[in-house]
């Protein structure tokens, strides 16, 4: 309770199920309105109730613009209700005074002149327009309503008068173009063209070029059509700004001659166009040529179009990034191909501007030099040098600029902190093409010098090889095995080298020189490349040798079958060669062969056991039985089969680790147990001889209880 006042409780503050808007509450008010309720309606039965009807009205009239007399909506209230009571005097004087007030108000002159027309006074009309538009000169919508109504009137002459008028301002083109449209349309066409000229004057622009051009090709004025085209196109002349703007002018131009079916002259503006317009800024006009192309014009004039509208494309992504070398080489490919499909119609002078163009993309594509010394910035820039001589010497046939564009190559790049071997290489093939051995090898020579690398050192190798200059090979190959002593290859190739030169002491030799190296890449295969080099040779002695020497500093499993694997291998003879160990036949070609021993074979096999057993590698082991066993079965008896098989190992304890998920294998050999337990030797025969008597059943790794089987191959 407030003051004495019971303030009532809202007990519910949620919104109402149904919401009402104002929009509907008017909307109800107005149809459930009763008719009862209304204001009456007014008559006036004779003179005096009407005369003090509109002293009524003219006095509320006068009050409200007393009080407003800026509110101009009041001025045209007052005299539109004093034209519907026919005073067409008294609202003539209310607007008067009303544009005493604000002459400048267009919609004010617009109602005073539509009063006046509705009321059929077109001179009063006529007299108020001119006002206005010698007030308001700018104002478009009164010039047009003021030349409408001439119009409307067939008053021509004064509609034409009107519009002088207002051409007079320079108005805009929707003006020219309205006084063009009204001479079409009463047949004034060279009236209309006179006005094109005169819009021209005003606005140079190329649209209205191309409209006026339009408008003599639309009365089949075709020459006149022409000399308007030549005419802009004279007024454009040579200024790059204004030819940029002139491609609209062209196109037409071009696009009118083919509707006359006049397709070479369209092509020759299209062609003297594209020659002056800048390619950055002249997309349209090579969409246009391209649909011109493809619809009169030749697969060779099309392909040459696309290409040169590529071009075009060409240089606006390059103007953003000089640096994307990819889009250079991309952009010179496109040169090539262009310059390609002149060659056939093409002149001496035509092909001289081809091979032009192709070299100034070159020269602009190799300065943007990479900003960085990091070589993998420079990889695909060196392609840019090297297609550059290619095209010089292929296509150009210039050589001495060829030769010049790989000596610049060469002085760009940093050699110091790297250097690109296909560049040197290349430099010194094309010497070779020329001739010019000494200077190939001085390119080659210096290189060596300046940055040796192994590509270098295995192309000038090739080179030489190539030329059969095996001395010059042999001083190369000693510089590179001094250059890098660790690297076998070329220590092999070297002894190759040598090999097939018939002189085998040097290759020994140069084998024998790499072993001694103390460190060396991939040593396994100068062993097995010295090696197959003694087995050619039919040296089946010094091969052995060379067995036990690498078994000595390597007993891997791989060596050992290697070493069991030559010695039951059957090895042919040299043609000059006989057998010096008595072993030799003839085969079926009448050449004489060593035959395999296997019994030396079976030797190597139980020595690269037992030396498995003295260093403790059972896997290793085991996988030499593997070995021996699959060269039983191919060259054994079942004896010797069963020998093999009583030496696996038949318990194989496995450990199943949860968390690394790995499995770790445990063989127990007979021989290992019968030395150290004879009773548990005993014991594991005849588990033997039990699971051997069982079927063959699949026993799963995850059983914890040990297994009477041989593991598999990979139970390390």
């Amino acid at each position: 309770m407030q003051d004495g006042r019971v303030v009532p409780r809202v007990k519910n503050l949620a919104p109402a199920a149904v919401q009402v808007t104002t929009e509907q509450l008017l909307r109800e008010a107005q149809e459930r309105q009763d008719a009862g309720f209304c204001a009456p309606k007014q008559r006036v039965e004779d003179f005096e109730e009407l005369r003090e009807y509109r002293n009524r009205k003219r006095k509320e009239y006068e009050e409200h613009i007393g009080l407003s007399r800026s509110d101009l909506k009041e001025w045209q209230a007052y005299a539109s209700w004093e034209a519907s009571q026919g005073e067409f005097e008294r609202s003539r004087s209310v607007y008067e005074r009303a544009l005493e007030v604000d002459p400048h108000c267009v919609s004010l002159w617009l109602s005073y002149t539509e009063m006046e027309l509705n009321g059929r006074n077109v001179q009063h009309a006529r007299n108020l327009f001119d006002r206005a538009v010698t007030l308001l000169p700018r104002v478009e919508q009164l010039w047009y309503k003021y030349v409408y109504l001439e119009e409307l009137l067939e008053n021509v002459a004064g509609a034409r008068q009107v519009f002088e008028r207002w051409m007079k301002w320079e108005p805009e083109d929707k003006a020219w173009q309205a006084y063009t449209k009204m001479e079409e349309r009463y047949g004034e066409h060279d009236r209309a063209s006179r006005i094109f000229e005169r819009w021209i004057a005003v606005r140079p622009e190329p649209r209205i070029w191309v409209k006026w051009a339009k408008f003599e090709e639309g009365r089949s004025k075709i020459d006149a059509a022409r000399e308007v085209f030549k005419t802009a196109l004279e007024f454009f002349g040579d200024d790059i700004e204004q030819i940029e703007k002139a491609q609209a002018v062209f196109i037409a131009f071009a696009k009118m001659e083919t509707r006359q079916k006049e397709y070479e002259s369209a092509r020759e503006i299209y062609k003297f166009a594209l020659d002056r317009v800048p390619r950055d800024k002249s997309s349209s006009l090579y969409f246009s040529y391209t649909n011109f192309e493809k619809q009169h014009g030749t697969r060779s004039t099309l392909e040459c179009t696309v290409l040169a509208q590529r071009r075009v494309q060409y240089e606006d992504d390059l103007a953003h990034d000089g640096q994307n070398y990819d889009a250079w080489l991309d952009y010179v490919r496109h040169e090539d191909a262009t310059m390609s499909l002149k060659e056939a119609g093409a002149d001496d002078a035509e092909m001289g501007g081809a091979i032009g163009r192709v070299r100034d993309v070159y020269e602009r594509a190799v300065s943007h030099v990479p900003p960085s010394d990091a070589k993998r910035h420079w990889r695909r820039y060196i392609y840019l040098w090297l297609y550059y001589a290619l095209f010089e010497e292929i296509c150009a046939k210039d050589y001495e600029r060829a030769r010049q564009v790989y000596r610049t190559a060469l002085t760009v790049v940093p050699h110091k902190n790297f250097t690109f071997a296909k560049l040197w290489l290349a430099f010194a093939y094309f010497e070779v093409r020329q001739m010019d051995l000494l200077a190939a090898r001085k390119v080659l020579g210096g290189a060596i010098g300046m940055c040796p690398k192994e590509k270098l050192f295995k192309g000038y190798i090739k080179l030489e090889e190539q030329l059969r200059e095996f001395d010059r090979e042999r001083s190369l190959y000693e510089k590179y095995i001094q250059y890098d002593p660790a690297n076998s290859s070329a220590w092999i190739e070297y002894a190759q080298l040598e090999a097939s030169l018939g002189d085998h002491s040097r290759t020994r030799a140069i084998y024998e020189l790499a072993l001694g190296q103390p460190h060396l890449s991939k040593p396994e295969n100068l062993w097995k490349a010295y090696i197959d080099s003694e087995i050619e040779q039919g040296e089946r002695v010094r091969a052995r040798t060379l067995y036990e020497r690498l078994t000595g500093l390597s007993g891997d499993v791989k060596v050992w079958s290697s070493f069991a694997k030559f010695e039951s291998a059957s090895i042919p003879l040299p043609a000059n060669q006989s057998s010096k160990e008595g072993n030799g036949e003839e085969d079926k070609e009448g050449m004489e062969t060593v035959k395999g021993d296997m019994n030396a074979a079976r030797q190597v096999f139980h020595r690269g056991l037992k030396y498995m057993k003295e260093k403790g590698l059972q896997t290793e082991r085991y996988a030499l039985l593997k070995a021996g066993e699959r060269f039983e079965q191919e060259h054994g008896t079942t004896n010797d089969l069963a020998k093999v098989a009583a030496m696996m190992p038949i318990v194989s304890r496995v450990d199943v680790v949860r968390d690394e998920a790995t499995q770790v294998s445990d063989m127990l050999f007979l021989d290992d147990v019968q030395k150290k337990n004879p009773a548990s030797h005993e014991f594991l025969q005849m588990a033997r001889m039990w699971n051997e008597s069982q079927p063959n059943e699949h026993v799963s790794h995850e059983n914890t209880t040990p297994g009477l089987r041989e593991p598999s191959e990979n139970a390390s």
